[in-house]
């Protein structure tokens, strides 16, 4: 992610998990479900990308023509989820498994009315669950100082741990 001209430099946090966690997962802290939206509708892919990402500055998705976007949300080894609350999408996460043996956490977020109910917990631990049935060497994320301020943390304390972090700079 580049930062617009003008702002502080973006720092890059890279983390990863070479083992599947073995702590129970977090208790749901209230009726949620989770599917797996199975070639969604680009539509319905821009909704939920926008709605999580505008805030912390997600652009890459939104600058892709709707066929690109296809390409990439179809394909075979990208698997997207989708989390409910209430009936209503909660979040969605990503995870691109292109580049095996690795797995990339892609995309994780909630919308702004879901956060602060301990929801990322347990979306986060479920979709880590799901990376793991395919037996990576490695999951792996990446946080920008730009994301919600608990992002980091959270990524932490579901086990992952930094590997590597860059600043971006301005205008760079």
């Amino acid at each position: 992610m580049t930062p617009k001209a003008g702002k502080d430099p973006s720092v890059i946090t890279y983390l990863e998990m070479t083992e599947q966690p073995t702590s129970p997962p977090p208790v749901p802290a209230a009726k949620l479900a989770l599917l797996r939206a199975e070639r969604p509708p680009v539509p319905f892919y821009r909704f939920l990308y926008e709605q999580i990402g505008r805030r912390w500055q997600w652009t890459e998705r939104v600058q892709m023509d709707d066929e690109a976007l296809a390409a990439v949300i179809h394909d075979e080894n990208v698997e997207i989820y989708v989390l409910y609350a209430g009936g209503a999408p909660a979040g969605f996460s990503e995870l691109d498994r292109r580049q095996s043996p690795d797995i990339e956490l892609a995309y994780f977020g909630l919308m702004a009315e879901f956060t602060g109910r301990a929801f990322g917990a347990h979306f986060l631990r479920w979709t880590v669950d799901q990376a793991w049935t395919h037996q990576p060497e490695r999951l792996w994320v990446q946080a920008s100082s730009e994301d919600d301020p608990h992002t980091l943390s959270l990524y932490q304390q579901s086990g992952f741990v930094v590997y590597d972090q860059k600043t971006v700079e301005s205008g760079a």
